[in-house]
C-alpha cells in the first residue's frame, strides 16, 4: 500500500467522521449526491408547505373569530327589529333601535373592511379565491374566503323605522353561519394537509439519511484499521531506515 493510499484514506476517514456524512463530495458518491440533494429539495418542499398550511389556518381563524362577531351584530339588530315589530313600539322608539341598528351596520362593515391577516383583507371580498401552497411544486388548496360587507349581507338599506323584511336579517344570519362553516371545512383540509407534510417530510429525512449518513460503526472500525496500517508502515520504514544505517557502517 503506497504512502499517498494511506494517507488519503486517513484523511477521508477524519473528514467524514467529523461531518457524520458518508458523501461530502460528488467523489464519493456522485449518484448517491445527486439523488441527496433531489431528496432534500423535496423535504424543504414539504416543509414549507406545512409551513404554509399553518398560515392558512391562522388566517381562516382570524376570519372565523371575526364572522363570530358579525353574527352577533346581526343577532343584535334582529332583536332590535323584533322590539320595533311590537305595537306597542313608538315612532320616535323605531327612531331608538335604528340609531342602534345603524351603530351595529357600521360595525359590521368595519369588521368586514379592517379584519387582515399580513396586510391581506379576508372578508371585504378582495380575497374571494386564497390559494395556500401545500405542496412542495406550490400546488395546493384555494379556499374561497368570505365577503361579509353590508352589501354582500343584503343589509345595507336595512332600516326599521321603514317598512323592512325580518327575512332580510335572518338570511344575512344563515349566509354568515354558512361561510363560518365553509372556513371551518378548509381549516381541516389545512390541517390535514399540515399533518401530512410533516409526515411525509419526516420520511424523506430518513430516506436522505440512509443514502447520505455515515455508518458510524463502521466508519470508526475503518479508521482504527487505517491508523493501524500507518503505524505498521511506520514502523516497517523505521526498521528499513535501521538497516540501512547498519549496512552503511559495514563498509565504513
Amino acid at each position: 500500500m503506497s504512502s499517498m493510499t494511506v494517507t488519503n484514506g486517513i484523511y477521508n476517514s477524519y473528514s467524514h467522521l467529523s461531518s457524520g456524512k458518508r458523501i461530502n463530495t460528488a467523489a464519493d458518491d456522485a449518484a448517491g449526491l445527486a439523488i441527496g440533494k433531489k431528496m432534500e429539495a423535496q423535504e424543504t418542499g414539504l416543509n414549507v408547505g406545512a409551513q404554509n398550511a399553518k398560515e392558512g389556518m391562522g388566517a381562516l381563524n382570524v376570519a372565523d373569530g371575526a364572522l363570530g362577531g358579525v353574527v352577533d351584530y346581526l343577532q343584535r339588530i334582529r332583536d332590535l327589529a323584533l322590539r320595533s315589530m311590537n305595537g306597542l313600539a313608538s315612532a320616535s322608539d323605531k327612531k331608538y333601535y335604528q340609531n342602534e341598528i345603524k351603530e351595529l351596520k357600521n360595525g359590521i362593515e368595519s369588521m368586514a373592511k379592517t379584519t387582515s391577516l399580513n396586510e391581506q383583507k379576508l372578508l371585504d371580498g378582495s380575497m374571494a379565491d386564497m390559494h395556500i401552497a401545500t405542496n412542495p411544486d406550490g400546488s395546493g388548496m384555494r379556499i374561497g374566503m368570505a365577503n361579509s360587507t353590508l352589501e354582500a349581507l343584503g343589509i345595507a338599506d336595512f332600516d326599521v323605522t321603514k317598512d323592512f323584511d325580518l327575512d332580510v336579517i335572518d338570511d344575512a344570519i344563515n349566509r354568515v353561519s354558512s361561510q363560518r362553516s365553509s372556513l371551518g371545512a378548509s381549516t381541516n383540509r389545512l390541517e390535514h394537509a399540515y399533518n401530512y407534510n410533516t409526515g411525509a417530510s419526516l420520511e424523506q429525512l430518513s430516506s436522505r439519511s440512509r443514502i447520505e449518513d455515515l455508518d458510524m460503526p463502521k466508519a470508526i472500525s475503518e479508521k482504527k484499521k487505517e491508523d493501524l496500517l500507518s503505524e505498521y508502515r511506520n514502523l516497517m520504514l523505521k526498521k528499513q531506515m535501521n538497516q540501512d544505517s547498519m549496512v552503511l557502517k559495514l563498509f565504513q
